[in-house]
């Protein structure tokens, strides 16, 4: 099978505007992303899916290639579907958000091996365990329950599951039982371009959740299990922990 890196890439955002264009460490946040994807052993290819020309220009600079995609796409996954429709010799595209500089290439690697290894599998991605009550709690951090055969049952903003009576050990149990859903993905092509054909569906319109679309569809999701989840970058807090790491790692 044939692997390929998507990297979707927006020019607005909301809480950091143009993040994806943010250079102040020598290189913006998109060629981090890019760089640290081209880690993947397993991957033969990178396209950024862009939506402006000048995310198109900046790409274009580092040497990626690009393919211009619909502005008013509803979501990164419609975008890599664009490109999927151009890549008739592709079998695997993954999905890697541009906002994701210190992304691990054996993150990427591991989906796709999943990919090759489950044949009935549409999709595949991965999950981190919750070790704090807090996080568990927080809507934002986007849970997932896995099936013994490692399929995703169900994603969720609540706690899931729920426990009856509290006890703090249930953060530490191992094998873990609360998971932290990562956001990597790994899409068959035919899957991708059946995408469009999926209406939302009524789980993916409460929870807001693009992943419940399929799994109410009848489609298996595959979960690889990693020690610990890379950080993304949404705030100005997030991109100056980002520049303190670097620097970090460059003395």
């Amino acid at each position: 099978m044939i692997a390929e890196i998507v990297i979707p890439a927006r020019l607005a955002s909301t809480r950091l505007p143009e993040k994806l264009l943010l250079a102040e460490t020598g290189a913006t946040v998109l060629e981090h992303t890019f760089r640290s994807a081209s880690r993947s052993r397993r991957a033969l290819g990178i396209t950024i899916a862009v939506d402006h020309p000048r995310l198109a220009d900046a790409a274009q600079r580092f040497g990626a290639r690009v393919q211009m995609t619909d502005p008013d796409a509803q979501s990164g996954t419609d975008r890599v579907a664009e490109v999927a429709r151009n890549r008739a010799d592709v079998s695997i595209l993954v999905n890697v958000q541009g906002d994701e500089p210190e992304i691990e290439g054996t993150s990427i690697d591991l989906v796709i091996a999943m990919l090759e290894q489950n044949s009935d599998a549409s999709v595949a991605t991965l999950a981190t365990p919750i070790r704090d009550r807090a996080n568990l709690e927080d809507p934002a951090c986007v849970k997932v329950v896995r099936s013994h055969n490692g399929s995703a049952l169900y994603f969720s903003r609540s706690v899931v599951p729920h426990p009856r009576s509290w006890q703090d050990s249930l953060l530490s149990a191992d094998p873990p039982l609360f998971l932290q859903h990562i956001g990597i993905y790994a899409y068959r092509r035919e899957f991708l371009l059946s995408l469009g054909q999926l209406p939302p569906s009524p789980l993916e319109q409460i929870e807001k959740l693009e992943q419940l679309r399929f799994l109410q569809a009848g489609h298996r999701i595959v979960v690889g299990i990693i020690p610990h989840a890379t950080r993304g970058i949404d705030t100005r807090e997030d991109y100056e922990s980002f520049k303190r790491r670097r620097n970090t790692q460059a003395i």
